[in-house]
């Protein structure tokens, strides 16, 4: 066989690899979540709405609100600001479908990044979706990056500086939504979606901002909720009630950008607005673990992370037969917000907030599948994501 025939035949290989691969990202990409309204949604909008720099780009997303009849107090729940922790994304979603607000205002982004939704860590083996069981069939999501994409931000800089302090970080922070607080309206598509998220917490004016993470057992700050000084006496008050083991930390003062740390504060974010980001425990990011598999993802089961659990390695309680399943994080977010919301409006009774909303035992018992609503029921009204 002549080599210009091998070379014709190895480049046609290399071309279909490409084809297949590309094809498979290009089709999670554009891939739309589907969201069934529930009885509390009230108004759908865009984040845009909010702050126009980001319309028509992949930093728009959709925004749910649920207004009570009578006027009281208004929180922001928002998952995705890393979009390969799910359970934020699937607890907004469960408030979307299932939460009815009587007092006051409830306003749910479950894709704060929403660009960062639309990639994955293809080279760290992760899968390009994952599917939630319901009593209607399996609801299929994106499973994304902990950063934006960079087909939609790049090239990253040599050096991140953040706005508005100038406080050096990391090039990858550039495209970390939860390093880009208070954001800024002439700055990268990051930044931007950050400061459209601001514009949101005034013009809806909002008291409560509630952040909802994953983070490995292997790390410390996990299984818990960080809130700053201003926040920690409702947060220490309503774990009190938790069904779950949790614990709280101070927002660190001199590292810039987090959501706890810009969105509440005096100078550079909103000052009448209280943050509190929630980490749940999720062995799938973990490094120490089996293969990045959709099961792993969703029940949390792994032998490996389990023997760091035996030698003390690990900073929360970890059964590898028990796992961490994607019912148990869901359930854990969706409490621990009912939980802040009931403790503020104890404590500030002129800005309640009155719900109705499943119990963490609710969800345990029931099954995560039960508080999702049919998209193929008579009358149903759906949205995209």
């Amino acid at each position: 066989m002549k080599n210009g025939t091998v070379k014709m035949i190895l480049a046609l290989v290399a071309i279909a690899v490409v084809a297949v691969g590309g094809g498979s990202l290009y089709a999670q990409r554009n891939y739309k979540e589907t969201v069934v309204l529930g009885p509390g949604v009230t108004r759908v909008t865009m984040l845009s709405e909010y702050f126009d720099g980001i319309k028509g780009t992949a930093a728009d997303t959709k925004v749910f609100i649920l207004e009570g009849d009578e006027p009281g107090g208004g929180v922001l729940m928002f998952g995705g600001a890393h979009a390969c922790e799910p359970s934020g994304i699937v607890a907004a979603v469960v408030a979307i479908e299932s939460m009815d607000v009587t007092k006051g205002k409830v306003v749910v982004i479950p894709h704060i990044n929403r660009s960062a939704s639309t990639t994955t860590q293809a080279s760290g083996g992760f899968p390009l979706y994952y599917n939630i069981e319901t009593n209607f069939g399996p609801r299929k999501f994106r499973m994304g990056d902990r950063n934006t994409s960079a087909v939609d931000q790049w090239p990253d800089p040599e050096i991140q500086f953040h706005y508005p302090t100038g406080q050096s970080q990391s090039y990858v922070e550039a495209r970390n939504a939860n390093r880009c607080f208070p954001g800024n309206a002439n700055g990268n598509l990051t930044e931007q979606a950050c400061y459209a998220v601001m514009q949101l917490v005034e013009k809806e004016g909002l008291d409560i901002v509630i952040d909802m993470h994953e983070a490995e057992l292997f790390y410390p700050v996990t299984n818990c909720i960080v809130a700053p000084d201003k926040s920690m006496n409702i947060a220490s008050f309503a774990l009190l009630s938790a069904p779950f083991e949790i614990v709280t930390f101070r927002s660190p003062q001199l590292a810039r950008g987090f959501s706890h740390r810009e969105i509440g504060d005096p100078v550079t974010g909103d000052p009448d607005a209280y943050p509190f980001l929630f980490e749940a425990p999720e062995p799938f990011l973990d490094q120490p673990t089996g293969p990045k598999t959709e099961k792993l993802l969703l029940d949390g089961k792994d032998e490996f992370l389990g023997k760091l659990g035996d030698l003390g390695l690990l900073f929360c309680p970890y059964d590898p037969e028990e796992g961490k399943s994607i019912d148990l994080r869901v359930g854990r977010h969706f409490t621990t917000a009912t939980l802040i919301i009931e403790e503020w409006s104890y404590t500030y009774e002129d800005k309640q907030i009155s719900f109705t909303a499943p119990s963490f035992e609710e969800i345990m018992a029931n099954g995560l599948k039960n508080y999702f609503l049919d998209p193929a029921a008579a009358g149903a009204q759906i949205e995209e994501m």
